[in-house]
């Protein structure tokens, strides 16, 4: 026989538990992350400068149970920053709109349409 079958059950265990550890690891390194972010964009600069909508996207997961809304604003450098909104403010967006944006780090804080 080529294949002894105790190698499956015996590696049984052992193959759990690297599953389990790069479960585990995966989902602390997410939450550091977003604590890094956040620590980040505590830290940062509110700045309020003006800007232009370039474009607005969602991202839907969990077959529409859960939604995330981004724009696209260009600022008079020509740099542009893709900023997460909740869906309230990217409903009052259209794209080319100019205004003042209001935002810290990577959080988006207000945009005030002129």
């Amino acid at each position: 026989m080529f294949f002894d079958d105790t190698i499956l059950f015996d590696s049984a265990p052992i193959f759990i538990i690297i599953i389990a550890v790069i479960v585990f690891g995966s989902i602390i390194f997410l939450g550091v992350s977003k604590l890094k972010e956040n620590v980040d964009n505590n830290n940062a600069p509110q700045l309020t400068v003006p800007a232009e909508v370039i474009s607005k996207r969602t991202d839907v997961q969990g077959n529409h149970s859960y939604t995330t809304y981004y724009a696209t604003f260009e600022v008079q450098s020509g740099d542009r920053m893709e900023l997460k909104l909740n869906g309230k403010e990217f409903g009052m967006l259209a794209d080319k709109d100019m205004g003042m944006l209001t935002f810290q780090g990577t959080r988006y804080i207000a945009f005030e349409r002129q």
